[in-house]
């Protein structure tokens, strides 16, 4: 038997418009009750009884207008306004000025707070404000100078509109938390459904792939290379770290081709960005990524000068230290800077070579790196001992408006990391001082 989709609709605010519409329906058959109690003590009892025609009519005809917000349209709550504001201006013509002045009250009564609710519910507490501004003045005009009660039933009005219009926005703005919080839960049960799959199939297959290729050897090598960084990125991707977002669009003029298009991480604008997320894209086999658990975030404009610093170095590592070289990347957030250190265990750099190739003209790590570094205010140390390795120190400090004083800080030291490629700044450096 096929399952079906059952479709689940909530709404916080939904429940008020419903007592909405039964509250204007109420004070209205009161409105009226309270006129013909009193029909014999109205000089004029026709105008009334003429409000109280468009009243009724109005009340019901309207009943589907406050069903929903989408239905309660602006020119709907106008036109609303204007009828308990006319009801409330036509009391002096109907009734006598003792019985205003006793108290009486006006011809809509207490369902022009139905008009004012119906702003409130719409529109949040300030929409409520300026809907019990026209009531209270209105009720002013009728009664033709402040009164105890008048005052007292326009401050009324007014606490409990507003009151209830901030009730309402507030259980807005906890409805839309609570569906993107259910939302995240069916993402992250459906992640670890297919995480489980994967596991079980996919990662060891691949796994598999790449040991029997490193024996092989040949051209099965290059294989089982490529197997195990497609491992790396589809763990990373399953266990829910950053990784760029493909999206599959398909072209129009050849129906059968499907392009994967990453997503640009300059799509953010001005946001910052998550550091993370432009350097995971260089994890791969031979290439290790240590990272926070939390965001690492920067402003955009820096961030992808740190990711871009962060390839020029990598780059360096495959031309100079050859294909099966082993690069390690450590993103560090500390209190004052993100620090980002690139290590390889390459054959290291001989001493004077980054002088020689800046004379020939060759500017990598000049401008690559230090230039990129030294543009948003952060500074790069290159650290490289011949037959040992180099490591490269990207120091970004988190206040990045101040540019001048930020060029001149010195890289953080953190002596007490571990040796998996967090501890290669302490290891690095001991080497350097030796020599």
């Amino acid at each position: 038997m096929p399952a079906r989709e059952r479709v689940m609709r909530m709404s916080v605010e939904q429940p008020m418009w419903r007592a909405l519409a039964g509250y204007r329906v109420l004070t209205m058959f009161y409105a009226v009750g309270l006129f013909a109690t009193a029909y014999d003590r109205f000089p004029r009892p026709g105008i009334a009884v003429a409000y109280y025609c468009v009243l009724c009519g109005w009340t019901l005809t309207t009943l589907p207008r406050v069903a929903n917000a989408a239905s309660c349209t602006r020119a709907f709550l106008a036109a609303d306004l204007v009828v308990a504001v006319s009801g409330i201006l036509l009391t002096p013509v109907a009734d006598t000025h003792a019985r205003i002045a006793d108290g009486g009250p006006t011809l809509p009564s207490i369902w022009t707070a139905g008009s004012v609710l119906a702003f409130a519910v719409k529109g949040g507490w300030r929409w409520a404000a300026v809907a019990s501004t026209a009531i209270a003045v209105a009720n002013l005009i009728e009664r033709g100078a402040p009164a105890r009660d008048t005052v007292h039933n326009v401050i009324l009005v007014w606490v409990a509109s507003i009151a209830i219009g901030y009730v309402v926005e507030v259980a807005r703005a906890s409805e839309r938390t609570l569906a993107r919080a259910l939302e995240i839960e069916a993402a992250t049960r459906e992640r670890e459904r297919l995480a489980r799959d994967i596991h079980d199939g996919v990662l060891q297959v691949l796994a598999m792939v790449q040991r029997r290729g490193a024996v092989i050897g040949g051209e099965a090598a290059e294989l089982g290379r490529l197997a195990g960084e497609q491992e790396v990125a589809l763990r990373t991707l399953v266990s829910g770290g950053p990784v760029p977002v493909l999206r599959v669009s398909k072209n129009a003029a050849d129906g059968a081709v499907v392009r994967l298009v990453e997503e640009d991480p300059d799509a953010s604008g001005d946001e910052p960005l998550d550091l993370r997320a432009l350097l995971a894209p260089y994890a791969g086999s031979r290439v290790a990524l240590a990272e926070p658990g939390a965001p690492v975030r920067l402003p955009a404009a820096v961030a992808r000068e740190v990711a871009a610093a962060v390839g020029a170095a990598l780059d360096n590592v495959r031309r100079h230290a050859g294909a099966q070289a082993r690069a390690w990347i450590l993103v560090e957030d500390e209190p004052e800077s993100v620090l980002v250190t690139v290590r390889d265990d390459g054959p290291g750099i001989p001493e004077g070579r980054l002088a020689q190739a800046e004379g020939e003209g060759r500017l990598g790590v000049a401008q690559s790196i230090r230039g990129r570094l030294r543009d948003v205010g952060g500074t790069a140390e290159l650290i490289s001992v011949p037959g040992q390795g180099t490591e490269v120190e990207l120091n970004v400090p988190k206040n990045t408006t101040n540019m001048t004083n930020a060029k001149n800080r010195k890289s953080p030291r953190n002596p007490g990391a571990a040796d998996d490629g967090r501890g290669a700044r302490g290891a690095a450096r001991g080497k350097a001082e030796s020599r």
